[in-house]
């Protein structure tokens, strides 16, 4: 991820007409954010601190389950509605250049009335921009309310995973170059780890539709009505992401098609020598076999000229085979 300041907890206060950022270092700094007007978004670098976690539960009033839903990385993408707040778990994705595989990092969001708790795995996360936005005094993030913020952080995520198809994208064409020059059996084995990195990319992405459906159709007071439209439009941009995977996953299967084809050429073609070079030694077989039965009444045993004269019958036939399979154009 891009990389920002290794801090486990950070606020960014904002209303219209003031910013300000903080690094803390207790929790129970963030107690006098629970109420105040404006927006905070509040940033937790961890999860794996159970306390830290209790503790921001315990000032914002969120449920048990909510703590273990968060502290659990593995978890599903889903949305929850608390009543006075809503828990969103996304999948925070990159491509690994090294690996060429899927880094996924859970990202929980909380949104409440006047706050956004963002809770992630380890530091580091795509949302610079947005935090040199909200410091510009007249954005638009600065005159919303949290869940307009929440929008946007969810709206970043979705524009990093057209990033992330488009890397394996560029992948596939490399890939298709290789087997067109060269196709070995590593090839097929990145290409189906393409392939499977597809398919955990569609388990992330898909869920997702169905959050941010619910959000765009106002099932929460949290959500007001000048930010639904919002929400709308990254829907619409996640269902093309969702085009985009599911092109992606056909080219995969081209690939492999053409791996297939490739194969089978090649071995087309070798059997094709070795059926030329069998056709070939089939007269001269029958001709070494003929005299090689020594009988004495075989004129061209007491010749000295039989040996040459046969090997240059032999020499004959195959030239003339091999001219003929050229006008026929089997070779």
């Amino acid at each position: 991820m891009n990389t920002k300041s290794a801090i486990p907890l950070s606020i960014i206060h904002y209303d219209k007409t003031n910013h300000t950022f903080k690094e803390i270092k207790s929790v129970e700094e963030c107690r006098p954010y629970k109420d105040i007007a404006g927006v905070t978004w509040i940033n937790i670098d961890t999860v794996a601190d159970f306390s830290l976690l209790q503790s921001i539960g315990e000032i914002f009033g969120l449920h048990e389950l909510t703590i273990q839903d968060i502290a659990n990385t593995g978890h599903r993408v889903k949305q929850e509605d608390f009543g006075r707040y809503l828990l969103i778990m996304l999948k925070m994705l990159e491509f690994n250049t090294q690996n060429k595989s899927i880094d996924a990092e859970q990202l929980s969001i909380i949104i409440g009335a006047n706050f956004v708790i963002t809770f992630q795995e380890t530091p580091g996360d795509f949302f610079g921009a947005l935090r040199d936005e909200i410091a510009i005094a007249d954005s638009v993030v600065r005159r919303m309310g949290s869940d307009y913020l929440a929008c946007r952080i969810i709206d970043i995520i979705v524009d990093n995973y057209f990033g992330t198809v488009e890397k394996f994208g560029d992948e596939i064409e490399a890939k298709e170059d290789e087997l067109v020059a060269n196709p070995t059996r590593e090839t097929l084995n990145s290409i189906q780890g393409i392939k499977k990195n597809m398919m955990q990319l569609r388990q992330y992405v898909w869920p997702a539709r169905e959050i941010l459906s619910d959000l765009g159709k106002k099932n929460s007071p949290l959500i007001r009505d000048e930010t639904i439209a919002y929400f709308r439009d990254v829907y619409d941009r996640l269902f093309e992401v969702m085009d985009l995977i599911e092109a992606t996953r056909e080219m995969v299967s081209g690939l492999i098609d053409i791996y297939l084809s490739s194969m089978s050429n090649r071995t087309n073609e070798v059997m094709k020598v070795l059926t030329v070079v069998a056709t070939i030694f089939i007269p001269l077989t029958f001709i070494v076999g003929l005299y090689g039965m020594n009988f004495k009444g075989m004129p061209e045993l007491e010749s000295p000229w039989g040996y040459p004269a046969v090997l240059l019958l032999m020499l004959a036939v195959a030239v003339t085979m091999l001219i003929y399979f050229r006008r026929k154009k089997w070779i």
